[in-house]
């Protein structure tokens, strides 16, 4: 893990193909090490969460190279790594468990749920709440060490729902996430990986909870 700690470091500070291409070997080196750590990254959600079996490593895993087309930023690479686990693969669009590295940033973490969740979907998640208020609350609370994401969440209680229902600052969010920000330290010891299972699976609830909305919004066609 240090190798690409170490990796990322570097490229942010020299972002541009030729610096690249004169490490082209050594990102070869960390490219493997990162699928590596992918895939048990992978293997230590499936043990406690079945329901993401069969996901590889490609379906899972982001490309280093940045579409750059629509954005001011022309920056060519990446310089974060992430692996996203959820059923059927990150273009799935189901709720799932995320790793981040961004050492540039000192930016670490893991975190659970639902990004970006369609407006049918939204609706749905809502109406669990609404209707199992107690448990979606009783879910984000199990999920120890991991606080919800309220960034881009409404001001207000959205028009259409009840702002005096018992769980309804729940109504505001946007995206449904609960996180854990970790240090370097975090990632790069031995036990990491025992250690990511033991805190993820903490968020398995809440992370069924969302999935559970998100198939019925898909069942009902919204």
């Amino acid at each position: 893990m240090k190798n690409i700690i170490d990796f990322l470091r570097q490229l942010a500070e020299n972002n541009n193909r030729e610096w690249f291409e004169q490490h082209r070997d050594w990102y070869k080196e960390v490219k493997k090490s990162m699928d590596g750590v992918a895939e048990q990254f992978i293997a230590a959600v499936e043990s406690f969460d079945p329901s993401v079996a069969g996901v590889r490593v490609k379906d899972a895993t982001y490309r280093i190279y940045r579409d750059v087309r629509f954005s001011k930023d022309k920056s060519p690479y990446k310089t974060w790594f992430g692996v996203y686990v959820c059923p059927r693969g990150k273009k799935s669009g189901y709720s799932g468990y995320y790793m981040h590295i961004e050492p540039a940033e000192n930016t670490y973490f893991i975190c659970t749920g639902a990004y970006c969740p369609t407006a049918g979907e939204q609706k749905s998640i809502r109406e669990e709440i609404m209707t199992e208020g107690e448990s979606f609350d009783a879910a984000v609370k199990a999920a120890e060490g991991f606080e919800l994401d309220w960034s881009g969440a409404y001001r207000r209680v959205p028009q259409g729902w009840n702002k005096e229902d018992e769980f309804a600052e729940y109504y505001r969010l946007r995206q449904y996430i609960v996180m854990k920000g970790v240090d370097e330290a975090y990632f790069t010891h031995p036990d990491y990986f025992e250690q990511v299972k033991r805190d993820l699976s903490l968020t398995k609830q809440f992370n069924d909870t969302l999935n559970r909305a998100i198939e019925y919004a898909r069942e009902m066609g919204w």
